[in-house]
């Protein structure tokens, strides 16, 4: 009977310990805390898809960006209002242009104290707003976005367009960004919290797990290889790579290294959307210009130099966030830094490629190694039979003569009274016929027979 008593206290203190467990709350957590390009597009896709297989109850991310690509905020966009699951955004520092965007599609804002959260404008590299034809499609996509949500269109639209006037919220003329507390104020943010955790506390989920969003090693080696000082050893590979090929005859493993730090550099960058058709192109055109030079046209010229800056060009255009030649919708990015860091990446990388290669190649080719050599320095010295090339031979080129032998093809030949060895160059030649020196090639006459 005691047994039974205490056994079914232990049912009594385990059953709603099993519920209170088992009504966990989970929330799938990712963040994005860079430009909003194909990457950030990649990431949200990963998330939303790996939430719905998850099952999870909310969504969450954690933002922090000035922007960058629409199309890429489109896709983002979209994928968030198609989640099956509530939405959840934190905005941890700036939700700025692309970033108010994908802000507004999230069923939730909560923002940082010190946050701000619109200037949605479409602007070109200088900062400049542009011509109206720019910015109605953005108008329309924040509208449209702020209606599904339940938020105000009006405010949504005076995030993109100074000559939208909301009466209490924006004037006219400026372009509207909302703190914390204007934007609970109108509706754009639910509450202000200094983490993920005050965030669920505040929109009164207080049992719940983080499901974190895991790379896999797939993603993991690309992030590897697209960290700049990995890019920069890559970019060695490449220029070692097709010096020490330039050095030997026909295809070796040098070109090889070339090709797979060619490939190891641009895959990486291409799938994170960093790298573009045209960028890998111009790489490929340089290298053909620079082929073109060292072994078509003599000398080296335009199509050299050429051949050298596109090659740099498509390196340094890879390393950065770019649409065409504009590198940013946000006047708020140090862009002169982004670029000048990835020029300085390349041509420091570049020259030191080059340099090393030639450090290494007299260090390879010359130095004995416990291996040997891997080039021939063996003295040929006259004491050991070995003698240098005849080249008072050369004479005789264009000297008429007998053959005193019958040359098949080898045989000597009669100029002057002199005899000496020859070669046929066309056929067999009798014995007593008219020949005519033709050339001197690796130390040996050749001969052609004369008609009588």
């Amino acid at each position: 009977m005691k047994i039974y008593r205490q056994f079914i206290l232990t049912l009594i203190i385990l059953i709603p310990l099993f519920l209170y467990s088992q009504s966990k709350a989970k929330v799938y957590y990712y963040k994005i805390d860079d430009n909003i390009s194909k990457p950030a597009q990649r990431t949200t896709e990963k998330a939303v898809e790996a939430a719905e297989a998850a099952k999870v109850d909310y969504l969450f991310l954690e933002l922090n960006t000035f922007g960058g690509e629409l199309d890429a905020a489109d896709k983002i966009r979209t994928a968030l209002l198609n989640a099956t699951m509530p939405t959840i955004v934190f905005v941890n520092n700036n939700a700025a242009s692309a970033g108010a965007l994908i802000s507004i599609a999230c069923d939730s804002i909560y923002m940082a104290p010190g946050a701000s959260i619109g200037a949605a404008s479409v602007v070109n590299q200088n900062g400049e707003i542009m011509p109206d034809k720019y910015q109605s499609y953005m108008r329309s996509l924040m509208r449209s976005t702020a209606e599904t949500n339940g938020r105000d269109p009006d405010i949504a639209q005076a995030m993109v367009d100074p000559d939208v006037e909301v009466r209490g919220v924006s004037e006219k003329g400026k372009v509207l960004t909302f703190t914390p507390e204007e934007a609970i104020q109108n509706g754009y943010c639910e509450g202000e919290a200094e983490n993920r955790e005050e965030v669920l506390r505040a929109a009164g989920i207080d049992n719940y797990e983080f499901v974190e969003q895991e790379l896999t090693w797939v993603d993991k080696v690309i992030n590897l290889l697209v960290n700049p000082a990995v890019s920069g050893l890559l970019i060695m590979f490449i220029i070692g790579g097709l010096y020490f090929e330039l050095q030997s005859p026909g295809i070796g493993f040098p070109l090889v290294i070339a090709i797979l730090g060619a490939l190891l550099f641009f895959a990486p960058h291409y799938l994170e959307g960093l790298a573009a058709h045209w960028e890998i192109l111009l790489f490929i055109i340089g290298l053909i210009l620079i082929m073109l030079e060292i072994f078509v046209i003599p000398g080296f010229g335009v199509a050299g130099i050429s051949g050298i800056i596109l090659v740099l060009a498509a390196f340094v255009l890879t390393m950065v966030f770019n649409i065409g030649f504009k590198f940013t919708f946000n006047p708020d990015i140090d862009t002169a830094t982004q670029v000048g860091k990835s020029v300085a990446i390349v041509v420091l990388a570049t020259t030191a490629g080059f340099f090393l290669s030639i450090w290494l190649g007299k260090k390879l080719i010359m130095a004995q190694t416990p291996f040997g050599t891997m080039a021939l320095n063996t003295r040929m010295d006259a004491d050991k039979g070995f003698v240098a090339q005849d080249m008072s031979m050369q004479d005789y080129v264009g000297k008429t003569g007998v053959a005193a032998t019958f040359m098949r093809p080898a045989g000597k030949i009669n100029i002057d009274g002199e005899i000496i060895e020859a070669t046929s160059e066309h056929g067999l030649i009798e014995k007593g016929d008219l020949v005519v020196v033709d050339k001197f090639e690796n130390a040996q006459l050749f001969v052609k027979k004369l008609k009588k």
